[in-house]
């Protein structure tokens, strides 16, 4: 098919103007007015572009099950979802797990721990590992949505998802990482290796909490558009984008210890920019299809 120039010199000129990605923006809206939405479609879209902010929350929420497919159901349903919060939020007050002073996202996770069988028997039991992750996923999420109810169903299927289908996944992204930076920068592959640092590198924070409260609001919503849409590999790319990005500062850190606690504390004035890049990067290593793991 030949490529139509009229559309062309639209884009670029839209780009020039500030008004970047109108015409994928357009094709989104399409999608959506659809009466039954196309899942496949939805993905494909999300993982080959960034989502307008107008639109992600309710994306993200047909593409993790909390909304159906059918336009014509999503009232009832979230008529439903809200009940059902209603229902849970109350339990807990009654069981004294929470009250009116407990965090938001405290009330998540205890909330999330009773639907799934997890709650602990005291609320002064100390948290497992996989609550903290709850806890800094719910953290990044709040920062997103204003609303408590979309809030907390985002979180939990967004949790949900991390430990069902990305459950063989996530273990293996370390062993990614070290693929992909020995093709992109062997040198200093190697420095880390020198220092011991590639087993401490900050691993739980950039993959099992998918760099909550390591990236700003803008940045981290692009990572998750793809990582809802289908694919946990971008989080390797990212984490080799924030390598390569701080690569002057690494190679004068002679210590695992050192490059752990810089790369956890990263600067946050130039996140937009690592992730375009590592989407790039993402792009030429993997592609873009619509579930890949």
């Amino acid at each position: 098919m030949t490529e139509d120039p009229q559309r062309n010199f639209r884009s670029v000129y839209y780009e020039k103007v500030g008004f970047r990605g109108v015409e994928e923006k357009k094709s989104l809206e399409i999608l959506l007015k659809d009466d039954r939405l196309d899942i496949e479609k939805l993905c494909t879209f999300s993982q080959r572009f960034p989502l307008p902010s107008m639109y992600r929350i309710l994306v993200w929420k047909v593409l993790l099950g909390i909304l159906p497919p059918h336009h014509e159901s999503h009232t009832i349903v979230m008529k439903d979802r809200k009940e059902q919060y209603k229902d849970v939020h109350h339990a807990l007050q009654v069981i004294r797990f929470i009250n009116e002073s407990t965090p938001q996202v405290e009330v998540f996770l205890r909330m999330y721990q009773l639907e799934s069988g997890k709650l602990p028997r005291n609320p002064s039991f100390p948290l497992e590992p996989e609550d903290e992750v709850f806890l800094a996923i719910a953290k990044a999420m709040k920062e997103m949505v204003e609303d408590s109810i979309d809030c907390y169903w985002l979180v939990s299927s967004f949790v949900n998802l991390l430990n069902n289908k990305y459950k063989d996944a996530l273990p293996q992204l370390p062993k990614y990482l070290e693929q992909a930076l020995s093709l992109e920068d062997s040198r200093l592959l190697t420095h880390l290796k020198s220092c011991s640092a590639m087993s401490q590198l900050p691993y739980n924070l950039w993959f099992r909490k998918c760099f909550s409260g390591c990236l700003p609001e803008s940045s981290l919503q692009r990572v998750w558009d793809k990582v809802i849409s289908g694919s946990c590999k971008i989080l390797v790319f990212v984490a080799v984008e924030i390598l390569l990005t701080f690569k002057m500062k690494l190679m004068v850190l002679n210590s695992a210890e050192k490059i752990a606690q810089f790369l956890e504390n990263v600067p946050q004035d130039n996140t937009d920019a690592i992730v375009s890049k590592a989407i790039e990067l993402w792009q030429k290593h993997c592609g873009t299809p619509a579930h890949s793991a």
